[in-house]
């Protein structure tokens, strides 16, 4: 059974509730903060993903904890007609929508308030879905990934952005230091709230990664499960079928 991490230790409101709340608080500077201390290599993550993606010529697209719709945004480049971008935190949400109607996307790109483990769309709707740096934020991780596979047509096409842990030396060392010090650290010093980054950094190194998430990837029904180590292993992406 996974460790169940909160952001607040608050046992009086479900981790839900808690991840929702956090995101409220620190959508303003979620995404100047992220570049700092991702170094700016979460781009060519994303990148990567819209490139796999691309080739399974969707025409829609579900990306489930969308945050700021970073990802959402790029997904347009895949072709499809139709990009959904789904969160349960409204303030994340209002600074995505306003991105993509800065960038005149909104016929194509619509920012829904809602939770990845029940989703409002019925079952084989969409082409492809992806999540970026979400799966770990899940209250019940399998309950959410049997809802994606619900919702995605047979062959469709599912593309998980997680962090991971580097196995090797001295990446592990670095990578230690980097979530149990200075991640914190910039969190204290930038962020409204003040716990958010240690949460980001404790659910980061506790998620399972590699072949354990594929484990959890085939349980619950999905095939064709690979893991493809991003950055000396900091980052993983997943692909998927049904």
């Amino acid at each position: 059974m996974l460790e169940k991490i909160t952001p607040y230790k608050d046992s009086t409101r479900s981790k839900k509730e808690q991840v929702a709340s956090m995101f409220d608080t620190i959508s303003t500077n979620y995404d100047g903060l992220n570049r700092v201390i991702s170094f700016g290599i979460d781009v060519k993550w994303r990148n990567k993903v819209v490139s796999i993606v691309t080739t399974s010529k969707p025409k829609t697209v579900l990306d489930v904890a969308t945050g700021t719709g970073d990802l959402a945004i790029n997904l347009v480049k895949t072709g499809a007609t139709e990009i959904i971008g789904l969160d349960i935190s409204k303030g994340m949400l209002d600074v995505g929508k306003q991105k993509v109607t800065q960038q005149n996307l909104d016929s194509t790109i619509k920012m829904v308030l809602g939770d990845g483990e029940k989703i409002d769309y019925p079952d084989n709707y969409f082409d492809a879905i992806t999540v970026s740096f979400g799966v770990r934020n899940f209250e019940n991780l399998e309950q959410g990934l049997t809802e994606i596979l619900r919702v995605l047509k047979p062959n469709g096409a599912f593309v998980v952005l997680e962090t991971s842990v580097p196995t090797k030396f001295p990446y592990k060392q670095g990578y230690n230091i980097h979530c149990k010090i200075i991640l914190p650290l910039i969190g204290k010093l930038f962020s409204k709230d003040k716990v958010a980054y240690s949460y980001l950094s404790e659910s980061a190194a506790s998620f399972p990664f590699g072949k354990a998430f594929n484990n959890i990837l085939s349980k619950v029904g999905f095939i064709n499960c690979k893991a493809i180590p991003q950055t000396f292993g900091v980052a993983t992406i997943y692909t998927a079928s049904k």
